[in-house]
């Protein structure tokens, strides 16, 4: 399971800038929900090979009594009770203040792993400025620069190393891997999750039991059907009594990332009565982004007229239309209906995301192709591609060698797509296709 990092403190300290370090981004996924008055935002970053979610949060204020600010500091309450390390961001130019105390108060309360950070801190690492923060009573402080990027792996490295059981988690989790399918339900808040799990569970009477809660509560239930085992993540955002704030937040945005990441295959679940909304285009998008199979469900179809029914599919082809390959079901979870077909789908796109393709085969169907229709010349070149071979499963990865592919325009990438798919029987899973352009040893 990726570790989850949130960036804590008062406003203008740099916390936004230091975030688009650690996600090397500026597109950082927000968790845009109805009801929040500040959003969180979220983003995935690298260090070597261990990958990490990291929250950016609002100024934190911990006893706003009211208005933005104190909702704003709702927020900061649930990223740091998702989270598995706090960064906690001063600014070394201001020097420390009463905002800064209360905050730390806050953070030792926790007992949660905390890194003492001090932003803007550039020519300032030897000064004498920087001691007063040891008032806070976090420990170590570690100077950087967010702007420069000075000191920004060293912090990230001691983040990292603050997170309890990281690598015997990990070592954990590859070794529970073989020849079980993760499966995870997706989707808002109240779409039926809850009910088709139980559903399922009930209907097949088997034993569920919880794996023991880490600090982001997830829930994976076990079980076997015709034979297969799998490894049900659900991701309603289960979270102690103590830490849940309100209603709304329940879900867990942090726990719906994660379980995309770890799943082999994640089941969206819409909802027919409120349609296809921007949150399921969010989470779409992201199980689109992390290459996952994915089978999409419209639950509680039986409590729609036709003219719903019809909008929403309306919907679905223009706010889900990246999500074409994957297979659609209409079902009622509470009325059991639907539900069988739901179950192929997800073998299939299992299959499909784990699909062998040969050299051969793909060379053929690549000279096919080209053959029925040419890329088109760009200026004095027109992009040749002589062989294409298997790059990577799940998602399925396509490279093609040849010269000139730069060139190659995104509508000839997707006839090309539509090639594989068919000759291969792909539905359900993302398929990447990636260009190698030979060198040309003349160039110079």
């Amino acid at each position: 399971m990726k570790p989850v990092i949130a960036l804590v403190g008062r406003p203008n300290v740099g916390k936004s800038t230091l975030f688009n370090r650690l996600t090397g981004t500026r597109d950082a996924i927000v968790a845009d929900f109805a009801g929040l008055t500040r959003d969180r935002h979220y983003g995935k970053g690298r260090a070597g090979a261990q990958e990490y979610i990291v929250i950016d949060t609002g100024g934190f204020e911990p006893d706003a009594a009211e208005g933005i600010y104190r909702e704003m500091a709702k927020q900061t309450r649930q990223a740091v009770a998702e989270s598995d390390v706090v960064i906690f961001v001063v600014d070394a130019r201001a020097g420390i203040s009463a905002q800064d105390h209360e905050i730390a108060q806050y953070l030792r309360r926790l007992s949660k792993p905390t890194v003492l950070v001090a932003n803007k801190a550039e020519g300032m690492t030897q000064g004498v400025q920087l001691v007063e923060f040891f008032e806070l009573g976090l420990g170590e402080l570690m100077p950087v620069s967010g702007a420069h990027g000075q000191g920004v792996r060293s912090m990230l490295e001691a983040a990292l190393q603050a997170v309890p059981g990281l690598v015997e988690e990990d070592e954990e989790e590859a070794q529970a891997d073989a020849g079980v399918i993760r499966l995870a339900v997706a989707g808002r808040p109240n779409v039926g999750k809850s009910t088709l799990i139980n559903v399922w569970l009930g209907e097949e009477r088997l034993v569920a039991f919880d794996l023991p809660g880490t600090t982001r509560d997830a829930i994976s239930v076990p079980f076997e059907r015709d034979g297969k085992r799998f490894e049900l993540i659900d991701t309603a955002g289960l979270r102690r009594k103590g830490k849940v704030f309100e209603a709304i937040e329940k879900f867990s945005v942090v726990k719906t990332l994660q379980a995309i990441e770890k799943a082999h295959v994640v089941l969206l679940l819409l909802d027919a009565t409120q349609g296809v909304t921007d949150q399921d285009a969010h989470i779409a998008g992201f199980i689109l982004e992390s290459g996952r199979a994915v089978v999409l469900a419209i639950n509680k179809w039986d409590a729609v007229d036709a003219y719903q029914r019809e909008q929403i599919e309306r919907q679905i082809e223009t706010r889900l239309a990246f999500l074409k390959f994957a297979s659609l079901h209409l079902i009622s979870a509470k009325k059991r209906q639907g539900l069988a077909p739901v179950w192929k789908s997800i073998i299939q796109a299992q299959t499909s995301a784990m699909r062998k393709m040969s050299t051969p085969v793909l060379t053929r169907l690549l000279q096919e192709a080209v053959a029925f229709q040419a890329p088109q010349r760009t200026g004095m070149f027109r992009p040749k591609m002589r062989y294409a071979h298997q790059g990577g499963m799940n998602p399925p990865v396509i490279v093609i060698h040849g010269n000139s592919l730069q060139h190659v325009p995104d509508a000839y990438k997707r006839f090309l797509e539509g090639r594989f798919r068919k000759a291969f029987d792909l539905v359900g899973t993302p398929l990447r296709i990636e260009f190698k352009t030979s060198d040309n040893p003349f160039k110079e």
